[in-house]
């Protein structure tokens, strides 16, 4: 196989690894405990990993867009109401109504943040001044 190849099957996995994990999050994302949000944390915390994780152990930017992607298109999908009428997250309450826009928000700024942030590998240390 090409190096292509192999780079485009890498972002499709991307892709649905984060689509995956957007749709734990989604459901997950309006667990509480007492006046915590807990599954907001961790679904943060899990999705912030994924995308670093992604860019970090590939070294290609795109896998890290690819991955964002899919939790974007994910918590998209999921939070939309079925064509019986039923939605599988359920609405907020009076309180907790901006759990689910943290949410939304979460993933496509994740995204930019991972992809976007410089690569600090390729820079130089700089020169020491001699000692005399």
């Amino acid at each position: 196989m090409t190096s292509t190849i192999l780079r485009v099957v890498g972002w499709v996995v991307a892709l649905l690894v984060g689509a995956f994990y957007g749709a734990a999050g989604t459901v997950a994302q309006a667990f509480l405990v007492g006046p915590v949000p807990v599954g907001l944390i961790l679904a943060t915390i899990g999705s912030a990993a994924l995308l670093i994780a992604l860019r970090t152990l590939t070294g290609d930017r795109i896998n890290a867009l690819a991955g964002g992607l899919g939790i974007t298109a994910a918590t998209y999908v999921f939070s939309q109401v079925g064509p019986g009428g039923s939605a599988i997250v359920a609405a907020p309450t009076a309180g907790t109504e901006w759990i689910p826009l943290v949410w939304t928000v979460v993933g496509p700024a994740l995204m930019v943040l991972v992809a976007f942030w410089p690569d600090f590998s390729k820079l130089q240390a700089p020169a020491r001044p001699a000692e005399s």
